[in-house]
């Protein structure tokens, strides 16, 4: 989706995400920087809020413990939306049923990123 400042953009990320995650998939939602990924996360949070499904983050400001917790949810299936920076391609990182990539801000990733990207799951739309 391309488009200018206030577009709508997050939105249709957002719609899309929850129909991913309604359908029983998990959804990555990758973004350049810590900031956006904050930011990110409390938008999905508070719309989807109402909503039967589970956002969380990951980002370089959790501690190792929370990190590690988050990712054993992800792995468990317990996580539905997950969002977050590079750290999102860490081999860790294990998603249990990944049906959706949501990539913001795509041009701001350099090729060694795209390439593990590729490597989360074969089948992911």
């Amino acid at each position: 989706v391309c488009g200018d400042v206030g577009f709508g953009k997050t939105e249709v990320a957002i719609r899309a995400a929850f129909k991913a995650a309604a359908g029983g998939k998990q959804v990555a939602v990758l973004v350049p920087t810590t900031i956006l990924a904050m930011q990110h996360y409390k938008t999905f949070r508070d719309r989807l809020a109402n909503l039967p499904v589970t956002v969380e983050y990951i980002n370089r400001f959790k501690t190792p413990k929370q990190v590690k917790e988050t990712m054993e949810r992800v792995a468990a299936g317990k996580t539905d939306i997950l969002i977050g920076t590079h750290a999102l391609t860490n081999k860790k990182l294990q998603f249990k049923d990944l049906g959706l990539l949501i990539i913001d801000e795509e041009q701001k990733f350099g090729v060694k990123t795209k390439d593990k990207l590729k490597e989360i799951k074969v089948n992911v739309d």
